[in-house]
């Protein structure tokens, strides 16, 4: 089979194209054909540290072609997608779970064109999902599927904001519209701002025009304040997430995007009583409720772009160059 491995100290750049041998499911496992793969940050990150030489990517999207001993849950031929913690099912997540994710720490992920998962680290495919689409839901999508439902518990009525345009947000935009959520997206570009109202967004706000985009936030809530907040820009939005998440409301922190120095909060979140928390992905319970709400209401992941396999490095290129609206793939 051919794969893609980041070499060390190489960075996205040294990401090479190399044939490796079949693998083959041991008991209890499955074999993968994949078929597409997403890019995440974190998988940017990785590539620019490359500390250890691995096979990229936790997100991907195949069929079964082969099953090991014991195997109970799939068959040849069932199409699937493979979980960010392969040993994470259910319950509080645990240490142990978190050091297997896939695609870093040493552990392999799916950018080859053959993967072994344990067959308890795969769920089933929505059949209303192309390969490309359902490549794009193990992080992001669960990620916000985890912040709105799991972590802030969020009713209909209720309010989240989400900072910019890329996986996260957008998949939280629809979790959220279909969820009879109020919908508040940032984003420097009135055409994304444009693109995210065609998919539900209830308000947008232009943070180039308005800076103070926490006093937009708090005029559109009537000072109430959004119910959660989305948090991926790290440092950079922090401090304006607390002044516009209501008196006991949530912030979900989920990435580090935004560098830039911030303001000092005006008002320390203990004082008042806004819960700050950070998730990494969620369960395969989780990821299995999520499928069964996008099949309910036949929702389709937005893909930005699709890159073909020989045109890795373009795809990391891209999403490097934060222009994305939604998620990019990689095929395979």
């Amino acid at each position: 089979m051919q794969a893609m491995r980041i070499t060390t100290g190489g960075g996205v750049e040294g990401i090479a194209r190399l044939d490796l041998p079949d693998p083959r499911p041991a008991p209890g496992e499955v074999l993968i054909r994949v078929r597409a793969t997403s890019l995440n940050y974190r998988d940017l990150m990785i590539a620019r540290l490359s500390r250890d030489e691995v096979i990229p990517l936790s997100d991907g999207a195949g069929e079964v072609v082969a099953v090991g001993d014991a195997v109970t849950r799939f068959a040849v031929g069932d199409r699937v997608t493979g979980c960010f913690f392969p040993n994470w099912t259910d319950g509080a997540v645990q240490p142990a779970y978190t050091r297997d994710a896939l695609g870093g720490g040493g552990t392999n992920g799916m950018l080859a064109e053959l993967v072994a998962l344990p067959e308890r680290g795969v769920v089933a495919t929505p059949a209303h999902l192309s390969d490309e689409e359902a490549a794009t839901l193990p992080c992001a999508a669960l990620t916000a599927w985890a912040a709105i439902f799991e972590e802030a518990r969020l009713l209909p009525g209720q309010t989240v904001l989400l900072l910019g345009t890329g996986g996260v947000s957008i998949a939280g935009l629809q979790l959220a519209h279909m969820a009879g959520l109020r919908t508040i997206v940032t984003s420097s570009s009135d055409e994304k701002l444009q693109r995210a109202r065609d998919l539900g967004a209830d308000e947008v706000i232009n943070y180039r025009t308005r800076p103070d985009w926490d006093r937009a936030v708090l005029d559109l809530t009537g000072g109430r304040g959004a119910d959660l907040v989305l948090e991926v820009g790290g440092e950079g939005t922090f401090a304006l997430s607390n002044a516009c998440t209501r008196v006991g409301g949530s912030i979900v922190i989920i990435g580090g995007l935004a560098r830039d120095e911030a303001p000092a909060a005006g008002v320390p979140l203990v004082a008042r009583h806004v819960h700050a928390t950070r998730i990494y992905v969620g369960s395969r319970r989780m990821f299995e409720d999520m499928n069964a709400a996008l099949s309910l209401r036949a929702i389709r992941p937005v893909v930005d772009r699709v890159f073909p396999f020989a045109e890795t490095i373009e795809a990391y290129r891209h999403l490097e160059g934060q222009s994305h609206f939604g998620k990019i793939v990689i095929t395979l």
